[in-house]
């Protein structure tokens, strides 16, 4: 069972310049589906916390926890009784959900800029012999379904007890941006793949020689969601990258660890019902803040307002 989350939040958000030179882009407002405005950081623990995650790290840069710390603190006792006798219900509520998530959070620095593998495996001592969840600072995952796209992932590791890779379907016009996988269907087994083979931002012809799927038509793929349920031996092969410095494109990747991770422990693929968003870049932003708009408690409003009613 998955009780621990890692979220990397330590990129230095240079997409988002110039807002980023005073906040960290996971700090970056949003309003949630519930009507409520968080920053994107709240939105993702708040989802791993609902889906039975019960301590999430979060690696940062050195000195940049206190934005997080400050934000992951509840109400003073002095507002909090001034919310309370102004009869502020909904106010205190959010303070306690604050409050009920910083228990929670510990946070690891990434001293050293050297890539979002060596991220993770800044993380190694919270991690130690557990299975855990890796998300995303910069991602939003909204679910097609009644379940969310981190509690479908935790389920599907539940079903495989191995390393499980929630994917969706991408087209091959698309894949430089992603990591992509193949795999064997799992009888009985809708949407599971046993992986066989995983290439980080393949070319085209690289894909339709290596990486097509059984069923998947022709021209898509499968590419990693933003989201894995890894098990522990994971930090064992990026602490073997870390100390024999073994980089991809002169940085510590996680793909590679991935790889072989596959290679000797076996690791499942689950298509997600859901869409990941991308919050880093502005366009980005704007897209993210449409989707949870379009599916949140304002949806009626935003598209009367989209089609100008």
């Amino acid at each position: 069972m998955i009780k621990k989350a890692i979220i990397t939040a330590a990129g230095k958000g240079t997409r988002q310049y110039p807002a980023t030179n005073t906040i960290q882009k996971e700090m970056f407002p949003l309003v949630d589906i519930d009507g409520i405005a968080k920053p994107v950081i709240q939105i993702i623990a708040e989802q791993a916390v609902r889906a039975g995650i019960e301590s999430i790290c979060i690696v940062v840069n050195p000195g940049e926890s206190d934005q997080f710390k400050q934000h992951f603190t509840g109400l003073n006792p002095k507002n909090y009784q001034s919310f309370k006798e102004k009869g502020k219900e909904g106010y205190i509520h959010q303070s306690e959900i604050l409050s009920h998530l910083e228990k929670r959070i510990t946070y690891m620095e990434q001293i050293e800029q050297h890539g979002f593998g060596h991220a993770v495996w800044c993380a190694r001592e919270f991690v130690a012999d557990d299975p855990f969840l890796l998300l995303l600072g910069d991602h939003v995952y909204i679910s097609d379904k009644e379940i969310s796209c981190i509690t479908q992932t935790l389920q599907g590791f539940e079903r495989v007890r191995k390393t499980l890779f929630p994917v969706i379907r991408t087209s091959i016009e698309q894949l430089h941006l992603f990591g992509t996988l193949t795999g064997l269907p799992v009888h009985g087994q809708s949407g599971l793949y046993r992986v066989t083979e995983i290439i980080e931002k393949p070319n085209p012809e690289t894909a339709k020689t290596i990486l097509v799927t059984q069923d998947l038509p022709r021209n898509q793929f499968f590419t990693f969601f933003g989201m894995y349920a890894l098990s522990p031996e994971v930090m064992q092969i990026l602490d073997s990258h870390v100390k024999e410095n073994v980089r991809s494109r002169g940085e510590i990747q996680l793909t590679p660890a991935l790889q072989e991770l596959a290679a000797a422990c076996g690791a499942f693929a689950l298509e997600i019902e859901g869409q990941r968003l991308d919050m880093g870049t502005p366009l980005g932003y704007i897209k993210t803040q449409m989707a949870l708009a379009r599916k949140g408690a304002f949806s009626q409003e935003v598209e009367g307002y989209i089609q100008g009613r």
